[in-house]
């Protein structure tokens, strides 16, 4: 698989010259699904791209042979993708082989027992009374809680902006419903008792940079999502989704720019007009999309006079996500006893939270995402070997940690821990190694603080609390991505586009 590194302008022939001009900033997953949507209602779509490939969050690096997928790696609801495809008169299945992992994923504790989170009800339940033999009923009760916040947040309110307060009113008798006023890790502790289980049913929060002791539990939605549509794998990687967006873009008549960072957001009257390149080239536009972070965008992207809501105060005074390390590394051997993603948790879970979130601490321990796409798909190494990544969450860089100082000591903590645990002699076969920190995650892809995630998902940080879909302060100007509603992780960004299009101007209006 070869990703696209094409830093002048792609561009299909079949081009309506006198259609409206949106232009989407950023080609992760949400500005490609925005770009995909806008150009099937007849947009004349242009998307920037900062990097020298597309993908944001979700590029692609290929070192020596081996294929590292730099962000998402855990692809749930395929029929979001299906949907995109469907716009651009495709099928999914005729361009990307998705594959349903099994199980999910395990999750390995401290004292080396470990959880296969499973999509088999049969095996899910035997792991539960394993590890706690009274936890039946427990566990029922919280799988139906969790359908319930499946059917109220994700199916009657994901795809929808909340644009104004009334769209705020109308979610509130769900949110009663739901409770979402308590923590995640609090509604599973109400129906779980046994330590193990309870992390084991709420960490999935950290997958979208939320802490479970902290965000509504109406996001246990995402253990009903998993149990319904699967855990899958794009063979070929991440990047073949990215790829096979791109492609439907300019399939469309839409371009895709790279090497085309966007410094300012044109403001005129009030409305975006436009967007100013690093190289002090100006684009036109009817409609802005961002893909960007939301909180980067408005403080250094939107000039202060143009902002009465998303003002600096404001933008500084967000609780934000925590950061992420990821270590990406090749082995010249195969782990076969290690599955395609596993979560290694340390000694502590609520007080290593705290260090992360609260206190702004970067630990002497920590809890980690490994993920071996080999064990599925071993054309992502040269024969015989492991392409991995392992991510552990830390503190965004309101820490102060000196990363440039700090990186390769924590590689080689993570590295000594790995080889203690589930990848034993992991040094003498190291072939290839390179790292992400919190501070790259400001430079080079424009995060606010650093923070992997944008606002924190906490109940006044969600829905009509976060960002909106239609800025509050620029007209013309949008929002999707993770920072922006719904939230992060694939199924989240893929429903930012979907909520674009219920805010979106007539058409007509543009026309030319």
């Amino acid at each position: 698989m070869l990703m696209k590194a094409n830093v002048a302008v792609r561009q299909t022939e079949h081009v309506n010259t006198d259609a409206p001009i949106a232009l989407v900033i950023g080609s992760g997953f949400g500005g490609l699904a925005a770009a995909v949507r806008l150009a099937a209602k007849g947009w004349r779509v242009q998307v920037l791209e900062k990097l020298d490939v597309p993908g944001g969050r979700a590029r692609v690096h290929h070192v020596d042979g081996y294929t590292f997928d730099a962000g998402p790696t855990i692809i749930t609801v395929p029929f979001l993708l299906e949907e995109l495809w469907a716009l651009a008169g495709r099928k999914l299945t005729d361009d990307v082989d998705l594959r349903l992992i099994e199980p999910f994923y395990r999750v390995r504790f401290a004292d080396g027992d470990h959880f296969d989170y499973s999509g088999d009800p049969e095996r899910m339940r035997s792991e539960v009374l394993r590890i706690d033999p009274t936890a039946g009923p427990g566990y029922t009760a919280f799988m139906e809680e969790a359908d319930t916040c499946y059917k109220l947040g994700f199916e009657s309110l994901g795809c929808h902006a909340f644009d104004s307060a009334g769209d705020l009113l109308k979610a509130i008798p769900s949110m009663a419903r739901m409770k979402g006023w308590r923590s995640l890790h609090a509604m599973v502790a109400s129906h779980l008792k046994h330590p193990k289980l309870r992390q084991a049913m709420s960490l999935q929060s950290l997958l979208i940079g939320g802490n479970p002791f902290s965000v509504t539990c109406v996001y246990s939605l995402i253990n009903a999502l998993e149990r319904r549509y699967g855990v899958h794998w794009a063979m070929g990687g991440t990047g073949t989704l990215v790829n096979g967006l791109v492609d439907l873009v300019e399939g469309m008549g839409g371009s895709l720019r790279t090497g085309a960072e966007v410094r300012r957001i044109e403001v005129t009257g009030g409305r975006a007009t436009g967007v100013t390149l690093a190289n002090g080239e100006t684009l036109p536009a009817d409609i802005v999309v961002c893909n960007a972070d939301t909180a980067w965008t408005y403080k250094n992207l939107i000039d202060a006079k143009h902002r009465k809501v998303w003002s600096n105060a404001k933008v500084e005074a967000g609780k934000y996500s925590m950061s992420l390390f990821v270590w990406y590394f090749g082995t010249n051997k195969r782990y076969e006893d290690v599955p395609h993603h596993m979560m290694l948790l340390g000694p502590r879970y609520e007080g290593l939270l705290k260090d992360i979130f609260k206190r702004h601490k970067l630990a002497d321990d920590f809890s980690l995402y490994l993920h071996r796409p080999t064990a599925t798909d071993p054309a992502m190494a040269p024969a015989g070997c492991d392409t991995f990544y392992v991510l552990s969450p830390v503190p965004h860089l309101q820490s102060g940690t000196n990363w440039v100082e700090q990186a390769e000591p924590y590689r080689v903590a993570i590295a000594e821990a790995l080889e203690k645990t589930v990848l034993p002699g992991l040094r003498e076969h190291l072939t290839v190694s390179f790292v992400t920190t919190p501070q790259d995650f400001q430079d080079n892809l424009l995060s606010y603080k650093g923070a992997a995630f944008g606002l924190e998902p906490l109940l006044l940080q969600s829905a009509w609390f976060r960002p909106h879909n239609r800025s509050e302060d620029v007209k013309d100007l949008f929002m999707v991505g993770a920072s922006t509603h719904p939230g992060a992780g694939i199924p989240g960004v893929l429903m930012s586009a979907k909520a674009l299009e219920t805010v979106l101007p007539d058409l007509a209006t543009f026309r030319r």
